[in-house]
């Protein structure tokens, strides 16, 4: 009994010793976003640090035996949901444009975070953190927090190694097979894609580099007093989380502080409640499962589109569970049972799920890669193009965009991956390289922020080529960004993934 005191006294002193006070930061009103960020947070609080999260979501349930400190952006959620615009009428906008505004949008909820009471009280107080996780989102002003608490920066990408990740830590990212994330390309692109992928590059660095960046250092100095300039604290932040793998994504360069922790979120699926559990027990063809995850309304979508849904839906012999929004759903075939909230993963995870149709979002298809779940994919917007360009290349999906949706195309869709078995054995490979890793992905994520820490911020981490003007990068050949207008097509396919 004595010998398992000393054991517990001396695990509870090494456990103070490691422990680390870490500042997370996803100020973005998106369920989603809150999902990565909360998933993180708790992660980090069971390895037994303090924690303090900022969101606009209150943590109900935060975990047991841990310091975890909720600072709420209130307001938020119902302003995000009061402005919210039917989101199926961005499905065919120009990503010229989309860059704009999703770059304008980030800008708001920085400048709103930083003019939040509740984030004013946080940072004028004498908190000290030995780590500070930002979630990049446009939102670079945020970055400064690093410097402002004497702390460490850690990012985290929301969508992986994009344009923004690969420009802030200096990564060759060859415009020849590596698409920008708005577009729909995949690695084998097209020589006129490639042109569309030169000019979009130009155009998105341009606007970040003229409008987005020098809006943010004035917004990071007017909040945080004698700091550098927002070009100085870009280039010292220690390592970049990025929620991606390459299960999910397709092989591109890696510099050593981008850490690959994509599908750290997943859990192993739980027992489902007894009203669904007897549903899905009792399928004997399988289960469809359908959800346009959180920020599309699916009431939003035109009438002739849900009608051509729901004939499509009604004749296949599968149940379905369709993530709706409202109570009723007029025309709902008997096969069909709705809900305004379905446990996701547990769906997914259920040996009779044969189908997920979505829309796309890197949450889900990552889900579904996981559980091994063919998918088809509706894209709306963002990397939702993308991912589901990827899924289709990699033959575990299909994509049909939304605006050409009837009832003849979906059902010869619908039949082909719910018949032809080369879609669930794609699924289950890509399943298997999920699975096939060294270590969990939220282990991963928790041993290089330690890490940081514990090497005050791993300065050996960064890439000369951060200390480096554009001007001399380019110059000197120190960034690798040909736009690879003539490389031949057949030699980049063996890099789609």
């Amino acid at each position: 009994m004595q010998f398992s005191a000393l054991i517990i006294v001396i695990a509870a002193v090494f456990n103070s010793v490691d422990c680390s006070k870490i500042l997370l930061v996803f100020p973005f009103p998106s369920p989603s976003h809150y999902i990565l960020g909360s998933s993180l947070a708790r992660g980090l609080a069971e390895a037994g640090h303090d924690i303090t999260m900022v969101s606009p979501f209150h943590e109900a349930n935060p975990p047991r035996n841990s310091v975890y400190k909720d600072v709420v952006l209130t307001g938020f959620v119902e302003e995000y949901k009061s402005v919210s615009a039917n989101m199926f009428r961005l499905e065919n906008i120009s990503p010229f444009i989309g860059i704009g505004v999703i770059s304008y949008i980030g800008y708001e909820a920085t400048r709103k975070t930083f003019e939040h009471p509740n984030f004013q009280k946080l940072i004028n107080s004498n908190e000290q953190f030995d780590a500070v996780i930002i979630e990049m989102f446009y939102s670079d002003a945020l970055n400064g927090l690093g410097h402002h608490f004497k702390a460490p920066l850690i990012l985290f990408s929301t969508v992986g190694a994009n344009s923004m990740v690969n420009q802030l830590s200096g990564n060759p990212s060859p415009l020849s097979y590596i698409p920008e994330i708005a577009l729909k390309y995949t690695a084998t692109m097209t020589f006129w894609q490639r042109v569309v992928n030169f000019l979009f590059a130009i155009v998105s660095k341009s606007i970040r580099n003229l409008v987005v960046l020098p809006a943010h250092n004035r917004l990071m100095m007017k909040h945080l007093p004698n700091i550098p300039d927002l070009s100085t604290i870009n280039n010292n932040f220690s390592i970049i989380l990025l929620n991606s793998h390459e299960s999910t994504s397709q092989p591109v360069p890696y510099v050593p502080s981008m850490i690959n922790i994509g599908g750290y979120h997943i859990k192993p699926p739980k027992e489902l409640p007894k009203d669904l559990k007897e549903f899905m027990d009792n399928a004997t063809e399988g289960v469809v499962y359908f959800s346009m995850g959180s920020n599309i309304k699916p009431s939003d979508m035109p009438d002739d589109k849900r009608y051509a849904i729901l004939n499509a839906l009604g004749k296949i012999k599968q149940k379905v569970l369709w993530k709706w929004d409202e109570d009723t759903l007029p025309g709902k075939p008997e096969n069909v049972k709705l809900s305004k909230w379905f446990p996701q993963q547990d769906i997914l995870g259920h040996p009779n799920t044969k189908l997920f149709i979505t829309h796309g979002g890197l949450l889900s298809t990552t889900e579904t890669i996981y559980h091994g779940v063919p998918i088809l994919s509706f894209p709306i917007f963002c990397d939702q193009k993308a991912n589901a360009a990827r899924a289709q290349i990699n033959g575990f999906g299909f994509t049909l965009p939304f605006s050409e949706i009837t009832e003849e195309k979906l059902s010869d869709i619908l039949a082909k991956l719910l018949n032809d078995k080369r879609y669930q054995d794609n699924a289950k490979r890509r399943s298997k390289l999920m699975h096939d890793r060294p270590v969990k992905p939220l282990d991963l994520a928790t041993y290089w922020i330690e890490y940081v820490t514990r090497h005050k911020g791993a300065a050996h981490l960064r890439w000369s080529s951060m200390t480096v003007s554009l001007m001399l990068r380019r110059v000197w050949g120190c960034e690798d960004q040909d736009s690879g207008l003539f490389v031949p097509e057949q030699n980049l396919n063996n890099l789609s993934g």
